[in-house]
């Protein structure tokens, strides 16, 4: 039997100036993990403020959390930290990396590519609706604010029951005037639905794939239902999937998913093709990338002449409700499915 490699560790960046709602939205991702092992990566234990009944124990410089996810703090060595999250056992099925109210996330991006075994899908930066254009014009903290925005990969419009409507009405304009590289959602941060942040292992749910497609994920890993989320968020969110035919030019399709007005915040697929090598597709906001993914034990059948049914793969996508669950991505073959 051939031994799985590691796959990279799902890792995304959540940044924002002080007091956009990070602290909240990690808490509620917390408590919506949905049997996903969570790992969270903060400065110290006392910026980000855990949720006091989330927390089973401490050791150290980890918080060991409900659910088996993790709190780690990683102080000025990033890239330590993230090296040891990486090979803890049992392994995290997603990392985020919650950096402090002043930090640059492309700074904190480029420290981190330096760590092995993760994989860094994009940056998420909170935007106090009602505070981020007199923030982004103070002298003082002015380029800090606007660098994090330039950083993005999504925006996410947090506190907008707090700003005047006139001034809410016309923010999207204005951040797309400051980061016209990342796409923009409005929810408050307790509201979001989870998958838009944490992402998926490819999955089966409302698709005929067969079943052998279940060997092309990571080790341990099962088909999950996407994890039931608040009302609010549905209100929001919507989300799709599809089979991915023989075929299908993955790089075309990423283009399509990250354009601006197609709607979708967050995706991921995975299709195998003729030679057994497994392709994963993600996308983050306007942020799109292909990378092979490591052989795994199923992929022994191709070896020994079996076919592993390269033929189907699978897509699923979250976005805005009202443009993602309408929208057609001109992707030939390609056929999406709501949820």
């Amino acid at each position: 039997m051939i031994e799985p490699a590691p796959a990279d560790l799902p890792t995304l960046l959540i940044g924002g100036y002080l007091g956009a709602g990070k602290t909240t939205l990690v808490n509620h991702l917390l408590r919506y993990a949905d049997g996903r092992r969570i790992a969270v990566l903060v400065n110290d234990f006392g910026a980000i403020n855990i949720d006091a009944d989330l927390i089973v124990g401490q050791d150290d410089d980890v918080l060991s959390l409900a659910g088996d996810c993790i709190c780690c703090s990683f102080g000025a060595d990033l890239v330590g930290t993230l090296n040891a999250v990486a090979q803890r056992q049992p392994r995290p099925d997603v990392l985020l990396i919650e950096l402090s109210g002043v930090a640059l996330p492309a700074a904190a991006l480029s420290t981190a590519r330096l760590a092995r075994g993760v994989a860094l899908n994009g940056t998420l930066v909170l935007v106090d609706a009602a505070d981020i254009q007199r923030l982004a014009a103070d002298p003082y903290v002015g380029d800090t604010v606007l660098q994090q925005l330039q950083g993005a990969d999504l925006l996410l419009i947090n506190k907008a029951d707090l700003a005047d409507a006139a001034a809410l009405a016309a923010l999207p304009a204005w951040l797309q005037a400051q980061a016209p590289q990342a796409q923009q959602v409005q929810a408050r941060a307790q509201q979001v639905a989870p998958e838009l942040v944490l992402g998926w292992a490819a999955e089966r749910a409302a698709t005929s794939l067969d079943s052998s497609v279940n060997d092309i994920g990571p080790p341990g890993w099962a088909p999950r239902a996407i994890s039931p989320h608040p009302a609010a968020a549905r209100q929001v969110f919507a989300s799709r999937s599809a089979v991915l035919p023989s075929g299908t030019d993955l790089q075309a399709l990423g283009t399509a998913l990250a354009r601006p007005d197609s709607g979708v915040l967050r995706a991921k697929g995975l299709r195998r093709d003729a030679q057994g090598q497994t392709q994963l597709l993600q996308v983050v906001g306007a942020r799109w990338q292909l990378t092979p993914q490591p052989r795994r034990a199923a992929n022994a059948q191709a070896d020994a002449g079996i076919d592993p049914n390269p033929h189907d793969g699978t897509l699923v996508l979250i976005g805005l409700r009202g443009i993602v669950d309408a929208a057609d991505f001109s992707v030939p073959g390609l056929t999406l499915n709501p949820l």
